[in-house]
């Protein structure tokens, strides 16, 4: 069942639950990741930034649309931090549900008018936007932006972007940043200033960068108000972790034999994930 983010995102919001996007870099992690909520009965957000999407092509975006639309469980097909209209116009006519306009290193009324713009277009033809205010940090290599000091987001200029804005999800900067962190760095989540912020703000809150943030706090922020959690550095790390193990066997030539073990072992991850979010066995309540 393919439907938009704001309505993925409403019983989310309603009950106290997180619905995860994870980010898939091809046709495998996407199969694997739709197996493992369908067989959970859990809501899903399919995630795709633009560096993925020339990777895997706009053909490859039909089949997974194909998918989602006859999937029993609610699906949402996300552009994650498209930077420019045009990369939004391009994932609309390709058939996303959803997509993401991000002017967070713009001056504040240039993050307004690019968002703005983004959501009356998209608006137009049904497709929900997600903007954000504040930054997020970079603790690795990775293809999201981000950066080297993080702003948090203000609980009042979080009513007025949104207000300004016109947007239907908020991501918030509360001290996450994108990319596995280095051994040396202990993440921390601000959850008092993100309780302020969802005491004040009515749209959905999304959550970017929280890989290696611990269970507890990730945890306690879907309490207080984050209804989406991004997730792409952890399933990849374990994707491709596997797969290097797997190709220590030179005499392994099948793609099918290369790819199985690393989709399994990303799939405890997902799952893990569902449970941590509250996502397990929610597409009830879309019914």
């Amino acid at each position: 069942m393919l439907i938009s983010l704001k309505e993925i995102l409403a019983p989310a919001q309603k009950y106290g639950f997180a619905v995860p996007a994870f980010n898939i870099a091809n046709f495998a992690m996407f199969g694997g990741v739709i197996s493992v909520c369908e067989r959970t009965n859990s809501p899903v957000i399919i995630e795709i930034h633009p560096n993925e999407l020339n990777h895997i092509g706009p053909y490859m975006v039909k089949g997974i649309l194909e998918q989602l639309v006859r999937s029993p469980i609610p699906a949402c097909l996300h552009l994650d931090h498209g930077s420019t209209f045009d990369q939004v116009m391009l994932a609309i006519r390709l058939g996303f549900t959803s997509v993401m306009i991000d002017g967070s290193l713009l001056p504040y009324w240039q993050n307004v008018e690019l968002c703005t713009k983004v959501a009356q277009a998209a608006h137009a033809v049904g497709i929900s936007v997600e903007g954000e205010l504040g930054t997020i940090g970079i603790a690795a290599a990775c293809d999201e932006p981000g950066a080297n000091e993080i702003v948090y987001t203000s609980p009042q200029e979080a009513v007025a972007f949104v207000k300004d804005a016109g947007i239907d999800a908020l991501a918030v900067a509360i001290g996450t940043s994108h990319g596995l962190y280095p051994k040396d760095k202990k993440p921390k989540l601000r959850l008092d200033l993100l309780r302020e912020i969802a005491e004040v703000v009515d749209i959905p809150l999304v959550l970017h960068g929280g890989s290696n943030n611990p269970d507890n706090e990730i945890r306690a922020a879907v309490k207080i108000g984050i209804s989406k959690v991004n997730i792409a550095s952890d399933i990849k790390q374990a994707y491709y972790q596997q797969m290097r193990v797997v190709l220590k066997d030179d005499k392994i030539l099948e793609p099918k034999k290369i790819q199985m073990p690393c989709i399994e072992t990303m799939c405890r991850v997902v799952e893990s994930k569902l449970r941590l979010l509250g996502t397990l066995g929610k597409a009830d309540y879309y019914r």
